[in-house]
């Protein structure tokens, strides 16, 4: 098989890594890739979102299956794109079409599509506009703290969770009015905050059947103790070791198989993984939000759990044999730890040269936001790279990522070493 992964973080070098393993592999390719993925495939340089040239790439390289890692590209429609180019017929894109990548594109289709299938979400209204007034006096209802989401792709950056009131209208007019976030806060989604524990539930789907894959927790905020500003992710763990397997059944339950069962109602043929950002309520798991790819840091936790050939469940899915095939998971634990660049995840340094321990103690090294040049690897991005290790319990899963954290150098380095602590004891 000839395959070509879309994307060039963390996420697509776990995939890559995992997918090179196969023995079904013949071509692996990543678009654009980074210095990580170049260890275990070939990187070619183009722009993601220009489906012309991704398209040509593909018939050039004989690609079999495309799986596209990151939002932006399915938000966009590239799927669609490629059901409808004759040349592509015998190519299997792994990514959903643009109609149901509005689960993750549009905060306020993804809570109406809840609505609809009854799954359990936070209580929300969403405003523009013509209906800013209605969402001061929605905001008079609520009690704090107030949560605003930007209906669209903001980077991650579209989410507010504010204390007082006077501020959350305030933001609420900056959004709406002042473009705060662009075009994706032309439409804000205003939710009551749930307070609980977080977690993240994943499922590879052919449409019709699905395999539910390692479940995992990830740590969003910069400072340990989860205090400081919201980043891409700077650490995560898998399994999410607070809930066990009769938990996982209500989650199956109330939220996996209504989704399903709902893309299917809508005439929506999804082919691909499903992100549930889930968050626990007392002892009732609520849906914060849908992805419509894998997350990031979690593959860098999920996929080194996966025992099954990662290829071949893919295969599955483009040869009609999905549902036959068995998904075998590694019952160690695992943990990444995630390293920044200094300044990250406001403005941060580049081009900083990177040394790397010679032995990583089996532990494995993601490349996150990383380049290479003369045979030596530099920083690119506000997240470098990070440390995954499994073994038998957290706690020793925690101390091996953090030892090699330590023995790799960069100017500006910074990394979060209380990772999965909260966990060991719970």
């Amino acid at each position: 098989m000839n395959v070509l992964i879309i994307g060039s973080g963390g996420r697509e070098h776990a995939i890559a890594w995992k997918i090179s393993k196969s023995s079904m592999i013949k071509k692996l390719i990543v678009c654009p890739g980074n210095a990580g993925t170049e260890l275990v495939a070939q990187n070619i340089e183009l722009d993601i979102n220009d489906f012309n040239k991704v398209k040509l790439l593909c018939l050039e390289e004989e690609i079999d299956i495309v799986v596209v890692g990151p939002e932006d590209p399915l938000v966009n429609g590239i799927s669609d794109y490629f059901e409808i180019q004759k040349e592509l017929k015998d190519v299997t894109l792994i990514g959903p079409c643009k109609k149901a990548a509005q689960l993750e594109g549009s905060k306020d289709f993804a809570k109406e599509f809840m609505k609809k299938y009854n799954i359990p979400t936070a209580k929300h209204k969403t405003f523009d506009i013509n209906s800013i007034k209605s969402g001061y006096k929605f905001l008079e209802k609520l009690s704090p703290p107030y949560v605003l989401k930007a209906d669209g792709l903001a980077a991650g950056k579209g989410v507010l969770i504010l204390d007082k009131l006077d501020e959350a209208k305030k933001c609420l007019k900056e959004m709406i009015l002042e473009n705060k976030f662009g075009n994706a806060s032309e439409k804000v989604v205003i939710e009551e905050f749930l307070e609980g524990v977080e977690l993240s539930v994943f499922v590879l789907t052919d449409g019709s059947t699905y395999k539910l894959l390692p479940t995992a927790k990830d740590y969003k905020r910069i400072g340990e103790k989860d205090t400081g500003l919201n980043t891409g992710g700077m650490g995560a763990v898998s399994p999410a070791t607070f809930i066990d397997r009769f938990y996982l059944e209500k989650i199956e339950m109330e939220i996996v198989k209504p989704t399903i069962e709902g893309l299917k109602k809508e005439n929506i043929n999804y082919l691909g993984f499903i992100f549930f950002g889930l968050i626990d309520v007392a002892g009732e798991p609520k849906v914060i939000e849908y992805n419509v790819r894998m997350g990031d840091p979690e593959s860098e936790v999920v996929f080194p759990r996966i025992k099954s050939d990662l290829l071949n469940l893919i295969v599955g899915i483009k040869n009609g044999t999905f549902s036959e095939k068995d998904l075998h998971i590694d019952k160690r634990v695992a943990v990444t730890v995630m390293l920044a660049s200094r300044g990250y995840p406001e403005k941060y340094e580049k081009n900083k040269l990177i040394d790397l321990p010679e032995d990583f103690n089996e532990s494995l090294i993601f490349h996150s936001g990383t380049k290479s040049k003369s045979g030596n690897f530099y920083t690119s991005g506000g997240r470098v790279m990070c440390v995954t290790s499994l073994s038998e319990n957290l706690k020793q899963a925690v101390e091996k990522s953090l030892k090699v954290c330590s023995n790799i150098h960069f100017d500006g380095k910074y990394y979060r070493k209380d990772i999965g602590r909260d966990l060991i004891n719970y």
